[in-house]
């Protein structure tokens, strides 16, 4: 299937590894000019160089902190008039609520709401005058279940997707679309940082932690990055303006609910 991304623009925040960098493989790999984004340039040059060399495409690099104004600024300023923008940005790590002061709290809600909020007002209404955008936002599968020790992740990123909710509907008729990918247990660094931090809890080796926790997942394993970056492209395609206001669960049937 084309997907019709050939010569869109996107911007895919924190992508220079797990599933950031498989949505913007994805998206180059269907034609788009994709910036992609890391703390650093030199970690974002060298993803823009593997995606050229794996897709043949136009890649961009920007490096900066994609919570800060000045990271911002610096996306924008390589992009101006997105047609895509994949909100990614690293949660606060696991910790118990009763650790969490008010610093720590106001950081990770800058992380995982106020961050894709902001790139949000920057770009939107180029989108709705183009009559051609897709927004698309990386949640957790945290935000329908709760993952012990990810309350503060949880609860930002439950509150971008409350926040979002009527503002998609606002602009659906000018073919521009918000919607969420909840992902859940994803083989990337965040999931591996999760296993020790369990195996350190239940006093058993990272291996072990990880076989228990593929059991009970009814697929048997977990995801990979790169059939995550398939959903987004098609998400993100114009074949799906008629979906928005989405909350997209890539779990392998983890979350056990029927709606």
């Amino acid at each position: 299937m084309d997907l019709g991304l050939q010569g869109r623009k996107a911007i895919v925040c924190a992508s220079t590894r797990g599933l950031g960098r498989g949505c913007a493989e994805a998206l180059s790999a269907e034609g788009a000019t994709v910036v992609v984004n890391g703390r650093t340039q030199e970690a974002a040059e060298q993803t823009a160089e593997a995606i050229r060399r794996a897709t043949g495409g136009t890649v961009l690099a920007v490096g900066g902190d994609v919570s800060t104004k000045e990271g911002q600024a610096a996306l924008l300023a390589a992009c101006p008039d997105p047609d895509i923008l994949v909100n990614n940005n690293a949660g606060p790590p696991r910790k118990d609520f009763r650790d969490l002061d008010r610093t720590a709290m106001l950081d990770g809600v800058v992380q995982n709401m106020v961050t894709p909020v902001e790139l949000l007002q920057a770009v939107l209404d180029g989108m709705v005058a183009r009559r051609f955008g897709r927004i698309v936002n990386i949640t957790s599968s945290s935000v329908l279940m709760p993952i012990a020790g990810l309350d503060l992740s949880s609860g930002a990123r439950a509150g971008l997707t409350a926040f979002l909710a009527g503002i998609c509907r606002q602009v659906a008729a000018s073919n521009v679309t918000i919607n969420n990918m909840l992902p859940g247990k994803m083989d990337t660094d965040r999931l591996r940082s999760g296993l020790r931090w369990g195996a350190g809890q239940a006093g058993i080796s990272e291996e072990e932690e990880a076989d228990r926790q593929r059991r009970v997942i009814p697929a048997g394993r977990f995801g990979t990055a790169e059939e995550f970056g398939k959903v987004c492209a098609f998400l993100c395609s114009e074949h799906a303006g008629y979906i928005t206001g989405r909350n997209f669960l890539l779990d392998g049937g983890l979350v056990p609910t029927a709606f």
